[in-house]
C-alpha cells in the first residue's frame, strides 16, 4: 500500500455489497466476533436481491448450460422479446464468455458442476433454517413448493433427464397432469398438458423485506452501514484498503467482496480475470389479488416464473446479456406479462410496477468463494446468477469459515475463484 495516501483507521471487517449475500454474510462474521462494516452504494437491499423471484430454489442444481439453454439458443435468439436475448452490438464482448457456457455443458464438466451445486444446495437450505430461526423471520418462509410447467408431450419429455439427475441427489418431485394439475393451479390455461411438482421449493414473503428484516438482526450484532461506492481496492501484508468515489480511502483487515455484477471489477485490480456476465433480469409486480397463484409457477419453457408475494404477483426471469451499461428494456417486461395473460385467463395486469436488476453468471454456474490471489485478506462471494437469494446463507457460512481459518464446510475448490 502506498503509505502516502490518506487512509481512515482500519475498520475492522469490511463488506462490499449489502444485497443478501453481503447481508447474511455480515450476521456470520459479526456472530463471530468480527467488526463489521458494510458498504454500498444505495443501501440495505435496494437492488438485485430486492427485486428477484423469491424463491429459495435448492432443487435447482442443473447448471444453466444443461437446462435446455443451448438447445433453445437458435429459437430464443430469434425473438428479440423472448427468454433470451443478446445484442447484437454487444456479442463480440460476450464471445469469450459464450465459448466457456457452451463448454460448460459437456460431460467432463457439467457433472462435477453438478454435484458442486448440490452440496451447495444441501448447505444453504440447512443454513437458512438456521438463520431465519436466529434472526426470527421463519414466519416469511412459505413451503408451498413449485409447480413447473409444459405445453406438449415433447417438452415434457424433454425435461425428464433433468429430473433424473435431480433424483440422484435425492430431490424429491412428482409429474402430474389432468386433474391433479389442476388442483395443484385452478384456473391454468387447457394449453398445459403436465406439469412437475417439487414440494421442497420454498419462497419467501418477498425478497426486499426479508432482506431488511435480516438487516435488523446484523445491526443487533453489531454491523453497521456506511454508503459509498467502491471504486478500487489494494491488498497488503495486513490487511486491504478501499478507495470510494468520494475519494474516501478504508483500510481493513479483512474486505469481503460481495458486489454482484459489479464484483469482477475490484477483483481485475487484484489481479483475479473472472468471467464474470450480467443476466439483465425483468419483472412487472402486480397488486395483490391480481390471480389466486398457489404456489411458485415455473414456465421454463419461456424462461421466466411467477410467484405470489406477500406484496403482490411477481411476474419475471427470462435473461438478456446485454452488460451494466445499457438502458433498461421494459419491453420484456411486458412481454412476459402478456404471456401470463394467455397462461392464466382472468389474470388482471392493471397496476404493475415494472423492475430489471442485475444477476452476476459465471459460464459454468457456480459461484466465486474463495481468497484472492494477491492475498488471504480479502474473500471473494459473488457469482451466483439466478441463486443469490438460494445460496447467500450457505455462502456466509463459507466465508465465516475461511475469515476464521477453519475448515470450509464443504470442498471449496469447485467454487475456487482461480479455476478460470
Amino acid at each position: 500500500m502506498d503509505a502516502r495516501s490518506p487512509a481512515a483507521a482500519p475498520a475492522g471487517t469490511v463488506i462490499v455489497g449489502a444485497g443478501i449475500v453481503g447481508i447474511c454474510t455480515a450476521i456470520r462474521l459479526a456472530g463471530q466476533g468480527a467488526a463489521v462494516t458494510v458498504i454500498d452504494r444505495t443501501g440495505i437491499c435496494e437492488e438485485t436481491s430486492s427485486g428477484n423471484a423469491a424463491a429459495f430454489a435448492f432443487s435447482d442444481v442443473l447448471p444453466l448450460a444443461q437446462k435446455g439453454m443451448i438447445r433453445n439458443l437458435p429459437r430464443w435468439l430469434a425473438d428479440p422479446l423472448g427468454p433470451l436475448a443478446i445484442p447484437p452490438a454487444y456479442l463480440p464482448r460476450l464471445a469469450p464468455w459464450l465459448v466457456r457456457f457452451w463448454r460448460a455443458g459437456r460431460a467432463a464438466v457439467y457433472e462435477p458442476a453438478l454435484a458442486a451445486q448440490a452440496s451447495l444446495m444441501t448447505l444453504a437450505e440447512a443454513e437458512w433454517m438456521a438463520l431465519m430461526a436466529e434472526s426470527g423471520t421463519r414466519p416469511m418462509l412459505r413451503e408451498d413448493g413449485s409447480l413447473e410447467l409444459y405445453e406438449s408431450e415433447a417438452e415434457f419429455a424433454a425435461s425428464l433427464p433433468g429430473w433424473a439427475a435431480r433424483k440422484r441427489f435425492g430431490i424429491e418431485f412428482r409429474h402430474v397432469d389432468g386433474a391433479d394439475l389442476a388442483a395443484l393451479q385452478p384456473g391454468l390455461s387447457p394449453q398445459f398438458v403436465r406439469g412437475t411438482f417439487v414440494p421442497g421449493w420454498k419462497t419467501v414473503a418477498d425478497p426486499k423485506l426479508l432482506g431488511k428484516a435480516l438487516w435488523a438482526h446484523a445491526e443487533s450484532l453489531g454491523v453497521h452501514f456506511r454508503p459509498g461506492e467502491a471504486t478500487g481496492v489494494e491488498a497488503g501484508p495486513s490487511g486491504a484498503r478501499l478507495t470510494l468515489r468520494d475519494g474516501t480511502v478504508i483500510a481493513a483487515s479483512k474486505l469481503v467482496i460481495a458486489a454482484g455484477a459489479w464484483s469482477h471489477r475490484l477483483a481485475r485490480q487484484l489481479g483475479d480475470r473472472i468471467p464474470l456476465e450480467t443476466e439483465r433480469g425483468y419483472n412487472t409486480t402486480l397488486p395483490s389479488g391480481a390471480f389466486d397463484v398457489r404456489r411458485q409457477l415455473i414456465f421454463s419453457g419461456h424462461g421466466f416464473v411467477v410467484t405470489p408475494l406477500e406484496t403482490g404477483l411477481r411476474i419475471g426471469g427470462a435473461v438478456e446479456l446485454a452488460g451494466l451499461d445499457a438502458p433498461p428494456n421494459y419491453a420484456r417486461a411486458q412481454a412476459m406479462l402478456e404471456k401470463t395473460k394467455r397462461f392464466l385467463p382472468g389474470l388482471r395486469t392493471e397496476g404493475g410496477r415494472e423492475w430489471m436488476g442485475f444477476r452476476p453468471s459465471l459460464p459454468d454456474s457456480l459461484p466465486v468463494i474463495g481468497r484472492a490471489s494477491r492475498s488471504t485478506h480479502v474473500l471473494y462471494a459473488f457469482g451466483h446468477g439466478h441463486l443469490g437469494l438460494t445460496q447467500a446463507a450457505a455462502t456466509a457460512r463459507l466465508v465465516a469459515d475461511l475469515a476464521a481459518g477453519r475448515p470450509a464446510a464443504l470442498d471449496l475448490s469447485p467454487f475456487s475463484p482461480h479455476r478460470f
